[in-house]
Protein backbone atom coordinates (compact mmCIF):
# COMPACT_ATOMS: atom_id res chain seq x y z
CA UNK A 1 0.00 0.00 0.00
CA UNK A 2 1.38 3.38 -1.07
CA UNK A 3 0.70 6.94 0.01
CA UNK A 4 -0.38 8.97 -3.00
CA UNK A 5 -0.92 12.72 -3.02
CA UNK A 6 -2.90 14.66 -5.57
CA UNK A 7 -1.78 18.26 -6.15
CA UNK A 8 -5.01 20.14 -6.69
CA UNK A 9 -6.37 23.65 -7.20
CA UNK A 10 -9.68 24.94 -8.56
CA UNK A 11 -10.43 24.35 -12.22
CA UNK A 12 -8.95 20.87 -12.68
CA UNK A 13 -10.29 18.58 -15.39
CA UNK A 14 -13.00 16.64 -13.51
CA UNK A 15 -12.33 13.14 -14.82
CA UNK A 16 -8.54 13.53 -14.61
CA UNK A 17 -8.93 13.87 -10.83
CA UNK A 18 -11.93 11.61 -10.23
CA UNK A 19 -10.81 8.52 -12.15
CA UNK A 20 -7.19 8.27 -10.92
CA UNK A 21 -8.30 9.17 -7.37
CA UNK A 22 -10.94 6.42 -7.33
CA UNK A 23 -8.52 3.94 -8.94
CA UNK A 24 -5.85 4.59 -6.29
CA UNK A 25 -8.40 4.13 -3.49
CA UNK A 26 -9.82 0.96 -5.08
CA UNK A 27 -6.28 -0.45 -5.30
CA UNK A 28 -5.92 0.08 -1.54
CA UNK A 29 -3.58 3.05 -1.63
CA UNK A 30 -3.89 5.95 0.82
CA UNK A 31 -4.83 9.13 -1.01
CA UNK A 32 -4.34 12.69 0.20
CA UNK A 33 -5.45 15.86 -1.55
CA UNK A 34 -2.82 18.59 -1.23
CA UNK A 35 -4.06 22.10 -1.91
CA UNK A 36 -2.65 25.58 -1.58
CA UNK A 37 -4.68 25.76 1.66
CA UNK A 38 -6.12 23.04 3.92
CA UNK A 39 -9.88 22.44 4.15
CA UNK A 40 -10.81 24.32 0.99
CA UNK A 41 -13.38 23.01 -1.47
CA UNK A 42 -11.80 22.61 -4.91
CA UNK A 43 -14.16 22.39 -7.87
CA UNK A 44 -13.62 20.76 -11.22
CA UNK A 45 -13.95 22.98 -14.27
CA UNK A 46 -17.01 21.07 -15.50
CA UNK A 47 -18.66 21.14 -12.08
CA UNK A 48 -19.26 17.37 -11.89
CA UNK A 49 -16.98 16.80 -8.87
CA UNK A 50 -15.46 18.70 -6.00
CA UNK A 51 -12.98 17.72 -3.31
CA UNK A 52 -11.81 19.29 -0.06
CA UNK A 53 -8.06 19.63 0.42
CA UNK A 54 -6.80 17.38 3.23
CA UNK A 55 -3.59 19.32 3.81
CA UNK A 56 -1.91 22.47 2.56
CA UNK A 57 1.27 22.42 0.51
CA UNK A 58 3.20 24.16 3.29
CA UNK A 59 2.34 21.34 5.75
CA UNK A 60 3.27 18.42 3.52
CA UNK A 61 6.48 16.36 3.58
CA UNK A 62 7.79 14.54 0.50
CA UNK A 63 9.02 11.66 2.65
CA UNK A 64 5.42 10.70 3.48
CA UNK A 65 4.46 9.95 -0.14
CA UNK A 66 5.31 7.37 -2.78
CA UNK A 67 3.65 9.24 -5.65
CA UNK A 68 2.48 12.69 -6.70
CA UNK A 69 -0.36 12.95 -9.23
CA UNK A 70 -1.14 16.22 -11.01
CA UNK A 71 -4.50 16.35 -12.84
CA UNK A 72 -4.87 18.75 -15.76
CA UNK A 73 -7.30 21.51 -16.58
CA UNK A 74 -6.48 25.04 -15.43
CA UNK A 75 -5.40 23.95 -11.91
CA UNK A 76 -1.73 23.37 -12.85
CA UNK A 77 -1.45 27.05 -13.80
CA UNK A 78 -2.41 28.04 -10.23
CA UNK A 79 -0.10 25.41 -8.74
CA UNK A 80 3.00 26.17 -10.81
CA UNK A 81 3.31 29.74 -9.54
CA UNK A 82 3.48 28.57 -5.91
CA UNK A 83 7.06 28.17 -4.64
CA UNK A 84 6.11 25.45 -2.11
CA UNK A 85 4.49 23.37 -4.87
CA UNK A 86 7.60 23.68 -7.05
CA UNK A 87 9.94 22.80 -4.16
CA UNK A 88 7.75 19.80 -3.27
CA UNK A 89 7.83 18.46 -6.84
CA UNK A 90 11.60 19.03 -7.11
CA UNK A 91 12.17 17.15 -3.85
CA UNK A 92 9.88 14.31 -4.91
CA UNK A 93 11.85 13.98 -8.14
CA UNK A 94 15.21 14.03 -6.31
CA UNK A 95 13.97 11.18 -4.12
CA UNK A 96 12.77 9.19 -7.16
CA UNK A 97 9.09 9.34 -6.21
CA UNK A 98 6.55 8.65 -8.93
CA UNK A 99 5.39 11.95 -10.45
CA UNK A 100 2.44 11.66 -12.81
CA UNK A 101 0.87 14.50 -14.78
CA UNK A 102 -1.93 14.40 -17.32
CA UNK A 103 -3.07 17.06 -19.80
CA UNK A 104 -1.78 20.39 -18.36
CA UNK A 105 -0.30 18.62 -15.31
CA UNK A 106 3.21 18.65 -16.83
CA UNK A 107 3.16 22.47 -16.50
CA UNK A 108 4.03 21.96 -12.83
CA UNK A 109 6.88 19.62 -13.85
CA UNK A 110 8.12 22.25 -16.33
CA UNK A 111 8.19 24.93 -13.63
CA UNK A 112 10.01 22.50 -11.31
CA UNK A 113 12.61 21.91 -14.02
CA UNK A 114 12.29 18.13 -13.93
CA UNK A 115 11.48 17.38 -17.59
CA UNK A 116 14.89 18.29 -19.02
CA UNK A 117 16.31 15.26 -20.83
CA UNK A 118 13.11 13.24 -20.32
CA UNK A 119 10.60 11.73 -22.72
CA UNK A 120 7.16 13.20 -22.13
CA UNK A 121 3.71 13.86 -23.51
CA UNK A 122 0.98 16.34 -22.60
CA UNK A 123 -2.06 18.16 -23.91
CA UNK A 124 -1.12 19.37 -27.40
CA UNK A 125 -1.56 23.01 -26.30
CA UNK A 126 1.53 22.81 -24.06
CA UNK A 127 3.62 20.64 -26.41
CA UNK A 128 6.00 23.52 -27.18
CA UNK A 129 6.37 24.28 -23.46
CA UNK A 130 7.35 20.63 -22.85
CA UNK A 131 9.90 20.80 -25.67
CA UNK A 132 11.25 24.16 -24.47
CA UNK A 133 11.71 22.61 -21.02
CA UNK A 134 14.19 20.21 -22.59
CA UNK A 135 11.97 17.14 -22.94
CA UNK A 136 11.46 14.99 -26.01
CA UNK A 137 7.73 15.20 -26.83
CA UNK A 138 5.84 12.10 -28.03
CA UNK A 139 2.19 12.16 -29.07
CA UNK A 140 1.28 8.95 -27.21
CA UNK A 141 -1.43 8.03 -24.69
CA UNK A 142 1.14 7.59 -21.93
CA UNK A 143 4.90 8.08 -21.67
CA UNK A 144 6.92 6.64 -18.80
CA UNK A 145 10.48 7.85 -18.32
CA UNK A 146 11.98 6.66 -15.05
CA UNK A 147 9.81 8.01 -12.23
CA UNK A 148 7.87 10.41 -14.48
CA UNK A 149 4.55 9.45 -16.09
CA UNK A 150 2.72 11.76 -18.49
CA UNK A 151 -0.49 11.53 -20.53
CA UNK A 152 -2.40 13.78 -22.92
CA UNK A 153 -6.16 13.95 -22.32
CA UNK A 154 -9.10 12.31 -20.50
CA UNK A 155 -9.26 9.59 -23.17
CA UNK A 156 -5.79 8.48 -22.04
CA UNK A 157 -6.81 8.02 -18.40
CA UNK A 158 -6.93 4.18 -18.51
CA UNK A 159 -3.28 4.01 -19.68
CA UNK A 160 -2.27 6.77 -17.26
CA UNK A 161 -3.86 4.96 -14.32
CA UNK A 162 -2.42 1.60 -15.40
CA UNK A 163 1.14 2.96 -15.47
CA UNK A 164 0.80 4.68 -12.08
CA UNK A 165 -0.46 1.45 -10.54
CA UNK A 166 2.39 -0.48 -12.23
CA UNK A 167 4.95 1.86 -10.62
CA UNK A 168 3.35 1.56 -7.17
Amino acid sequence: MANVCFLLADGYEDSEMKNPYEAMNEAGHNTVIVGLEKGVELKGKKGTVSYVSDISINEVSVSEYNAVIIPGGSAPEALRVNDEVIDFVKQANEKGKVIAGICHGPQVMISAGILKGKNSTSFIGIRDDVKNAGATFSDEEVVVDGNIITSRTPKDEPAFIREILNKL
